[in-house]
């Protein structure tokens, strides 16, 4: 079974700071896969660098059969990057966001507004501006817009931040369900009793480098999560 994600040696350096200083990891289609690690360890970074955003400074980087280093624009239709940045356009409605990334990525309005109503965003707030929402209401919104496009890889930062307890469980819920139809997930979170309900597998990130293996098959994983 081809890896989904494959590093070897991978290093990414911002400025003159290797942010990633040689990970070695595969991922297989439909796991779930906790990034977990003190920040400035390098979580954010990986997760941009198997977005094709962020360049393979040296290394090897193949995600979804795309070689990184040669082709990184040819995989960014196919994945989709929850970040703390929302991607939304201030003064469209919610409606008008999820219609362009929509078109942009090849999904229909259906899809949208099927996302919108996954994400349990209220129907009285799909024509409003997107910077009259609140913050939870946003990053459900942002959320959605990925939903939508229906990516092979999610690539997930913090993807509990501001949200309460339900909009948690929906993420949750929709990380499963992902990984149930041969989406593959990786996500960065520091709660990890949340965290370690949902993954499938988890990895540690000190310093640029992966330092705990995956654990073994037959391992809980409560154990791979906790402190």
């Amino acid at each position: 079974m081809e890896s989904v994600v494959h590093l070897r040696s991978a290093v990414a350096v911002l400025g003159r700071f290797p942010a990633l200083a040689g990970v070695d990891l595969d991922v297989d289609p439909g796991e779930i896969l906790l990034l977990r690690g003190p920040n400035g360890a390098g979580k954010t970074t990986m997760l941009r660098l198997c977005a094709g955003l962020t360049p393979l400074s040296s290394g090897e980087a193949v995600v979804l059969g795309v070689d990184l280093a040669r082709q990184a624009h040819a995989v960014r239709r196919r994945v989709g990057l929850l970040g703390h940045a929302t991607y939304l356009y201030d003064d469209l409605t919610v409606t008008e966001n999820l219609d362009f990334w929509a078109r942009a990525s090849g999904a229909t309005t259906a899809d949208g507004r099927a996302a919108l109503d996954r994400l349990g965003v209220a129907h009285r707030l799909w024509s409003l501006p997107v910077h009259a929402l609140s913050a939870g209401q946003r990053r459900r919104v942002s959320f959605a817009a990925m939903v939508a496009r229906r990516p092979e890889l999610w690539l997930l930062d913090e993807p509990h931040a501001g949200l309460d307890a339900a909009g948690r469980d929906i993420i949750d819920g929709l990380m499963r369900e992902a990984s149930s139809v041969g989406a593959t997930v990786l996500f960065a979170s520091h709660e990890l009793d949340r965290a370690g309900d949902v993954a499938t597998r988890a990895v540690e990130i000190v310093g640029g480098t992966i330092t705990s293996p995956a654990p073994p098959a037959d391992a809980p994983l409560a154990a791979a999560v906790t402190p």
